[in-house]
């Protein structure tokens, strides 16, 4: 139950970073509007939540399926790697687009967290979520239509994990029963995470 609270609070501050990431990036937020009211909704689960980002966020770099961002927060440089599924399972379940990011903020000693917004309203807390890359699977704690790290200590595991295969795939319960599956390309993701380090190291 503490791993859960811990992740929640953790997931606030990435809720908030994401709704200003994608509404301060033209060529994301003008595409797919839908996306950040999605992420708003995940905000209001803390209606007192501040704004991460203090300026609007720089495309600093694409690489292969991966796009490299950096803006100022509060307390220092934030940079991300964000992407977008390849392949969205069932079909028939609608759903607003979903994104996975990587954000580093120095200034909060977090780098390489790791979040994914799935697109329809989940089961809370649901330990049948999981990211999974080859053959090895993480556990994921979800809350409103996002995604998190169970257990935040795996999270360099989960990320050098991703770097040395093609393909991360992530499944979520929705609210209603039916399993929620993304598929993302991991092409890019190499050069877009040292792109992160360099600019928020």
């Amino acid at each position: 139950m503490i791993r859960v609270l811990k992740g929640q609070g953790r997931s606030i501050v990435a809720a908030s970073a994401v709704v200003s990431l994608l509404a301060g990036c033209p060529a994301l937020a003008a595409s797919h509007k839908k996306p950040v009211k999605a992420a708003e909704k995940a905000q209001d689960a803390k209606a007192d939540a501040k704004p991460a980002l203090s300026s609007k966020p720089q495309l600093v770099g694409t690489y292969g399926d991966w796009g490299a961002y950096e803006a100022q927060g509060a307390k220092s440089k934030i940079c991300y790697a964000l992407a977008q599924p390849k392949e969205r399972t069932p079909s028939s379940l609608k759903r607003e687009q979903g994104y996975i990011f990587i954000s580093t903020r120095p200034g909060e000693h977090v780098r390489n967290e790791v979040s994914v917004i799935m697109g329809l309203p989940l089961k809370e807390g649901s330990g049948d979520a999981k990211a999974e890359v080859g053959t090895t699977g993480f556990d994921l704690v979800t809350k409103g239509q996002n995604a998190w790290m169970k257990d935040s200590a795996q999270e360099g595991q989960l990320v050098g994990t991703m770097k040395k295969h093609g393909r991360l795939v992530v499944k979520a319960p929705s609210s209603k029963g039916a399993v929620a599956t993304d598929s993302y390309s991991l092409n890019g993701l190499g050069p877009a995470l040292d792109r992160v380090a360099k600019d928020c190291s």
